[in-house]
Formats: C-alpha cells, structure tokens, sequence
C-alpha cells in the first residue's frame, strides 16, 4: 500500500470515512464495517428498529460517492419484476424492449428488505453474487461498482419475512444499530435539528477511486497462518453443538475479503488475526443457525462466535 497508485485510494477512502462520521454520529464501527464492505466488493444488511439511523447511512454512502443511487421500498406485494426490469412489446418496432429496473445503479439501496415476499427477495440472488441480471434468456451486466445494501427491521415485527439462508449468505457483512448513547444524541439534535446532515454531504470519491481501491485490497498480503485460522474458525462454526447450519465457504472467502479492506483502511499492507477476530461476528453471524437447544437458552449465533474466536488458538508466526 505504499506506491503511489495504492495510498491516493486509501487517502480517499479516509476521507469519505470522515464524511460520513460527520453525518452518522456515534457509530465510528458501523461507517467502517459498511466502508470495507464496499472496497471488499460485497453487499452489507444493516438491523435495526425504525428511525436508528439505517436509511440515512446507506444514504450518506451513496452521497459521499459520486456514483449512481437507486432506492427500492420493499412491501408484500412486489414483484421481481419491479427490481430486475421488464421487456415490453414496442407497438411501433415490433420487438420487446427491456426497461431496466432499479437495480441498475452503483449503490442499490433495498428499503425494509424483510417485508417482501421470498420470491421477490430472491430477484436478487443473481445480480449480488454474479453482478449481471437475466430477464427473458438475456443476460444484462451490471455496472461496477455494485452494492445492496439493504436495511431490515426486526423479525418480531409486524409484516415480515425472515430472509432466506441463500439471501443471507449473499450479504458480506451484518450491522445492527441500536439505540445511540445519550452523547451522540444529543450531538445529533444539536447538529441536525434545523437541517439535514446529507444536505452539507459533498462526495469525496468517484467510481473509478472505488474501483482502484479494490484493486488495492487485493494486493494486500494474507499469510498462510492467517488462512489457516480462517479456516479452523469456520470449521469450528460447523462443529458447534449450538449450530445446525456452519459457516458456508462463501462466509469464510467473504470474511478473508474484508479482512484485507479493514487492513487496507488501516494502512496496512498484510491481515494480522486481529482483523479477523474484529470481523468475526459481523461476517458470520447472520449466516449461521443455532439449534433449538441454543434458541431456547437464548444463546445468539453472534455470541457463539465471540466464544469461538476467544477459545480458537491464535495463528503462530
């Protein structure tokens, strides 16, 4: 990270990071897990109640990128249609025309994801594994760079769905905001009470900087001990008596990405376990399943991780 080509991304990614601090106050964990997503090339879900601040989060993102922005409010009856495009008959060529969907944007933003139907949250399998969409036997390539990022409240809430294992395993990473502290609180009604914090957001950053940056964490280094832990921690996800459903091989390919962006972030050109240890739980968590045993004894899949990592013997050098 040391040439010149790598550290005027990562200079970049800092700065959009301040600028998205300045607008989501008092979650500094969140602004990074969502930025490392993105240079990781993957798709983030973010939990939480209604009005914690998930909207505007996935909002701010795509203000502080000077990139393409789509918006998708999930209810029960959407189609998958109305997310991928439609081909309509044009009376006056004669021949189908495809009218692109929402999800034709650089930062897709997938409002309340959880109150649509599974078949509509399976429209987007495809396009976040594959990044292109097929509508009636043609293939459409998305533009890059490509990110969900989708917001869903609680599953004990009136009018949703529980996302499909397949859904999950797609997103890289899981946020849940929870209530801000009664600082940050009350830095948010001094700062935002008359305005908009997205109204002051200028971007810092265009598609081809993200791009370069991906470029960037790909280079960053991961040792052998490295890969092995990661390795041994999801292998100890799919042993655990508290688990019927391990981490999938995405989860650990998913959690090697970003480790390599949070280093990145860090200015660092190799992954210590440290990185991983960080992202344990907001990487695999949402993807495993615990036992009824488990469910009963409240025993969360994220707390089972954290009992994972802190029992996992940490790589030698």
């Amino acid at each position: 990270m040391a040439s010149r080509t790598a550290s005027e991304p990562v200079q970049r990614a800092m700065q959009l990071e301040g600028a998205l601090r300045r607008v989501i106050r008092g979650t500094d964990e969140v602004v990074r897990l969502a930025l490392v997503a993105l240079f990781a090339r993957g798709h983030l879900l973010i939990e939480g109640v209604p009005g914690v601040g998930k909207t505007t989060l996935a909002h701010a993102l795509a203000r502080g990128l000077d990139c393409s922005f789509q918006r998708i409010q999930f209810t029960s009856d959407m189609l998958p249609s109305d997310v991928m495009g439609i081909s309509i008959y044009s009376a006056i060529e004669q021949r189908f025309e495809f009218k692109p969907g929402p999800v034709f944007a650089n930062i897709l933003l997938g409002d309340e994801i959880n109150r649509a139907s599974p078949k509509t949250q399976s429209a987007l399998l495809e396009c976040m594994e594959e990044r292109q969409v097929t509508v009636d036997g043609t293939t459409y390539v998305l533009q890059a760079p490509f990110m969900v990022i989708a917001t869903q409240n609680p599953v004990e809430m009136e009018g949703t769905y529980p996302l499909p294992e397949a859904q999950r395993d797609r997103f890289t990473a899981r946020i849940s905001l929870g209530y801000p502290s009664a600082a940050a609180e009350r830095a948010m009604l001094d700062s935002h009470g008359s305005t908009s914090p997205l109204d002051q957001l200028e971007p810092v950053a265009r598609a081809s900087d993200i791009q370069e940056l991906v470029i960037a964490v790909r280079s960053v280094m991961v040792s052998d001990q490295v890969k092995e832990y990661l390795i041994n921690l999801a292998n100890a996800t799919r042993t655990s008596p508290e688990l019927r459903l391990g981490a999938s091989p995405r989860a650990t390919l998913h959690l090697l990405r970003i480790s390599r962006a949070w280093a990145a972030l860090d200015g660092r050109d190799y992954v210590i376990p440290d990185d991983v240890q960080a992202l344990a739980a907001p990487v695999l968590a949402h993807r495993l399943l615990p036992t009824a045993e488990a469910i009963v004894e409240r025993h969360l899949p994220e707390h089972v991780v954290k009992r994972i990592v802190s029992q996992l013997p940490l790589p030698r050098r």
